[in-house]
């Protein structure tokens, strides 16, 4: 007679034994102690090089301070437009009992010339308000950048309506009566082009998106040991 055959060893069930863990640093995460997981840690990068910024928190409140600043500019705008943009003369006259207003100058190009002065103070405004948002903080970001163009476009309505109310009465016709008949005064300060109020933010724009590119902080290439390169994450 032959032994009996050893009958095979019963399966293994990993229900009882309870469930199979996965070994440490197979979730795409770092070992700890590992090469990756001392780089990451020592340039205070993720993986690839992605930096996690300061929070979405600190850049809204960042940009709404900027924001805030670039608009108070404004006023210094406003004055500078008063001060600097050319007169338009005008001259009152009396026909049939009634005063009328007229241009002194009808070929002249003052009119043209306040609308110039303005554009061309909102030009410098945003390269000077770009140049030291971006010294300030080189980091950039989208809200910092919304911030800007918001700035600038809350200065130049400001700056508007401070060189309209620092320059001659609006009313005319009043103004006329009280310099007297056929003598030269200046027209009320007027915006003809309100193109020009999107002077500041668009130069704003393009200037520290340009600075941006050029100078702006650049993430540090990862360095790995033996050329090897960051397992990718499972999923």
């Amino acid at each position: 007679m032959t032994a009996p055959l050893t009958p095979p060893p019963p399966p293994h069930d990993h229900s009882a034994q309870g469930s199979w863990q996965p070994p440490a640093g197979a979730s795409g995460a770092p070992a700890p102690g590992s090469q990756h997981a001392e780089y990451a840690e020592h340039t205070g990068l993720g993986w690839y090089g992605q930096d996690d910024g300061p929070g979405m928190k600190t850049e809204l409140r960042e940009a709404g301070l900027v924001a805030l600043a670039v608009a108070l500019g404004g006023v210094l705008l406003g004055v500078l437009w008063w001060w600097l943009a050319p007169h338009v003369p005008l001259v009152g006259d009396v026909t049939d009992g009634n005063w009328v207003v007229y241009l002194k100058d009808t070929e002249g190009e003052q009119a043209v010339g306040v609308d110039g002065t303005f554009t061309l103070l909102g030009l410098g405004f945003g390269l000077v308000s770009a140049l030291v948002v971006f010294l300030l903080r080189r980091r950039g970001g989208v809200p910092l950048v919304v911030g800007l163009a918001v700035g600038g476009l809350l200065g130049s309505l400001l700056a508007w309506r401070v060189g309209v109310w620092l320059g001659p009465a609006q009313d005319v016709v009043a103004h006329a009566r009280e310099v007297g008949r056929g003598v030269t005064f200046s027209a009320p300060l007027k915006l003809g082009a309100k193109g020009a109020l999107l002077a500041w933010p668009l130069s704003a724009l393009v200037v520290h998106l340009g600075l941006t590119a050029l100078f702006g902080p650049r993430d540090p290439e990862p360095e790995f040991g033996h050329g090897a390169y960051p397992p990718k994450p499972a999923g």
